[in-house]
C-alpha cells in the first residue's frame, strides 16, 4: 500500500471562469482525462465524522482504492491497486478482508468491513498543467443530476500554494468560494434529494 501527503487548494468557479482559465492555459478539450469515483462509508457516516473519506477511482481502466484522513495542512492519502474483478466486487457490496484497505480501516477505526456501503458515483473529466510551485487542475465533475466547475492546486507548501492560489484568481477577478471536497458536495447533494 503506498501513502502519501496531498496538500492541496479548491476554488469552485462558474463555466465562464472554467473556461476563461482553460482559455488563459491553452488546455484544448483533448487534454481532459474522465475518471470516475466510487464513494463507500457506514450507513451512519463514520468515516465522514472523522474527516476520512473513501473511495474506489476508475481511470483509463485502472482501478485504486483510497483512503484519504486529515493530517496537518493537508491530508494523508492511502492506495491500494485493484484488480478489474475485486473493484466490481467491492462496488456491488461485497468487500472483503483480502483488501490492504479494508483491513487498514477495520485496524484504525474499528469498521466492520461488512458495515461498509457503495453510496454512489461522481464522473469528472479533469485536466492539469504545471504553474507555480505545484500542479493546476481543471475538474468538471458530474452527479446526481447535478454538475459543477473547480480549480485545485497541489502543492508542497501551503503558504506559498495560498498565496499563489490567490494571485491567480485576483488576477481575473475570480472570488475564493468556500469549496467542500468532491465527497461533501456529492453527499450534499444526495441529501437535498432525499
Amino acid at each position: 500500500m503506498k501513502q502519501e501527503l496531498e496538500i492541496e487548494l479548491k476554488n469552485l468557479v462558474t463555466i465562464d471562469e472554467f473556461k476563461q482559465l482553460l482559455t488563459h492555459f491553452k488546455l484544448p478539450s483533448s487534454s481532459f482525462v474522465e475518471q470516475t469515483n466510487y464513494y463507500f462509508d457506514t450507513e451512519d457516516f463514520r468515516l465522514k465524522g472523522l474527516g476520512c473519506a473513501l473511495r474506489i477511482r476508475k481511470k483509463k481502466d485502472e482501478y485504486t482504492f483510497t483512503l484519504k484522513q486529515p493530517e496537518g495542512d493537508g491530508l494523508l492519502e492511502s492506495h491500494e491497486s485493484l484488480n478489474d474483478e475485486d473493484a466490481l466486487n467491492y462496488i456491488s457490496g461485497h468487500l472483503t478482508d483480502k483488501s490492504e484497505m479494508v483491513n487498514l480501516i477495520k485496524s484504525n477505526f474499528n469498521i466492520d468491513p461488512s458495515s461498509l456501503l457503495f453510496l454512489g458515483s461522481l464522473k469528472t473529466t479533469r485536466a492539469e498543467t504545471c504553474f507555480k510551485s505545484g500542479l493546476l487542475v481543471f475538474d468538471h465533475s458530474e452527479y446526481l443530476g447535478h454538475e459543477d466547475f473547480e480549480i485545485e492546486f497541489e502543492v508542497p507548501d501551503f503558504l506559498q500554494g495560498r498565496n499563489e492560489f490567490e494571485q491567480l484568481f485576483a488576477q481575473f477577478s475570480i472570488p475564493i468560494r468556500e469549496t467542500p471536497n468532491k465527497i461533501r458536495r456529492f453527499f450534499r447533494v444526495k441529501n437535498m434529494k432525499k
